[in-house]
């Protein structure tokens, strides 16, 4: 009863991390192409960038931008930090929940390295913070002046990030510690750099001073930053569905260098096309950047070169000795019943499994057959089960597996 309480309070945690992160993602891509759309009117206020007209659920809406500030505050200011706070709150708690609290299922794999539980999550936890940090000097130094200079230095530290995390923790686990250590990072933007900025900017308004346009622009490029950042984080939280972009230590940390490539792009292209749509002289040239199609077939390259690297990256099969007698169910099943099952059943043994994962069970010959499919993809093939194999299945019987579903999965 415990355990199924636990997978309760992981699935409300989970689900509440995802309406979070979509509220968030959603403002951080509306405002991004609300400000690439604006339009300099000379009839506004002096102090107003531009302004746009939207057109959404059957009314017009005027919205005007003040280039730092209006002379007076409203009555009702709206401010956007809950959406990021509740996305970073609720993905930690399940972070700690799934893969901290069980370390040695999700987050460990002695095959990467034989680190200890005492030594991981501590491990882990800390470079979240440490990753700020580099990330916020990097930004607050001299490369932070020049918009490509520092896009470019970003990138190496967050491929320096996965290549450290795939060298450390199981594939699984490396890959959700960089989402996590890019979630924190912009979290943090909004905490600790753009609500910050934002009332300091309404503190000297309403003392009649004007506010340091500094703030604005660093609670801007924390915010682009934040923009650019979010495909990714989506990306690495899908991947753990699909263990053919981790299973590789090798070539893991690039493949998620690709599609941060092709994330880039992809976003880019969004938003200079919202600046696209307004008249030679206005948004487009307001910006200085215009949509370009050749961003597609650009960030369909990086998606190419990863799925190279995955197919690259599959173990080979061992090879059954030429003179062994041939494979039978009799023997696959004492290999998933020694395996498998602790796991993989309508009541696992496993401690913390309340049910078995994905429902995959192997309690009868019928099931094990209907999933020689996903034996073959996930213990043959990618090694990405068990999880970090901890009921610690050998090549030899990894290769049993294969010869048995290679000759037809027979039950005789």
């Amino acid at each position: 009863m415990i355990d199924m309480l636990l997978d309760w309070v992981s699935l409300l945690v989970r689900w509440t991390h995802v309406i979070a992160g979509i509220a968030w993602i959603g403002s951080s891509f509306y405002f991004i192409a609300l400000d690439a759309g604006l339009q300099p009117n000379p009839r506004l206020d002096q102090r107003v960038k531009g302004e746009a007209w939207q057109v959404h659920g059957g009314g017009f809406y005027q919205i005007q931008k003040f280039s730092v500030a209006p002379e007076f505050m409203p009555e009702h200011l709206t401010w956007f930090k809950w959406e990021a706070y509740a996305t970073w709150i609720f993905g930690f708690a399940l972070l700690v929940l799934v893969y901290y609290m069980n370390p040695t299922v999700y987050l460990i794999d002695a095959a990467v390295l034989d680190i200890d539980v005492a030594d991981a999550v501590p491990a882990a936890a800390a470079s979240l913070v440490i990753g700020w940090f580099v990330y916020d000097l990097l930004c607050r130094s001299w490369f932070g002046r020049e918009t490509g200079r520092l896009a470019i230095s970003g990138f190496v530290l967050l491929c320096a990030a996965a290549y450290g995390y795939t060298h450390v923790f199981s594939g699984r686990g490396a890959f959700i510690q960089v989402g996590a250590l890019v979630g924190s990072i912009m979290a943090a933007n909004v905490l600790i750099i753009i609500i910050p900025g934002q009332r300091k900017t309404v503190a000297a308004l309403l003392k009649g001073e004007e506010p340091d346009p500094i703030w604005g622009f660093q609670a801007k490029q924390r915010s682009i930053h934040n923009n650019y950042l979010t495909l990714p984080v989506v990306f690495t939280m899908l991947s753990n569905h699909y263990s053919f972009t981790y299973a590789s230590p090798r070539w893991s940390w690039l493949i998620l260098a690709c599609i941060f490539v092709s994330s880039f792009l992809v976003r880019h292209w969004f938003n200079t096309m919202h600046a696209a749509g307004h008249p030679a002289g206005h948004a487009a040239e307001h910006t200085g950047a215009k949509p370009d199609w050749r961003l597609w077939p650009a960030a369909a390259v990086p998606v190419l070169g990863a799925v190279g690297l995955s197919l690259l990256g599959q173990p080979s099969m061992p090879v059954a000795d030429a003179g062994a007698a041939p494979v039978t169910f009799a023997d696959v099943k004492q290999i998933v019943d020694q395996r498998c099952h602790v796991c993989h059943s309508a009541r696992p043994q496993f401690p913390g499994f309340a049910e078995a994962p994905k429902g995959v069970m192997f309690d009868t010959p019928a099931q094990i057959k209907r999933q020689a499919p996903q034996i073959m993809a996930q213990a043959v093939k990618t090694h990405t089960m068990p999880l970090g194999n901890v009921t610690e299945i050998t090549d030899k019987e990894r290769s049993a597996l294969g010869s048995w579903i290679a000759g037809g999965s027979k039950l005789n």
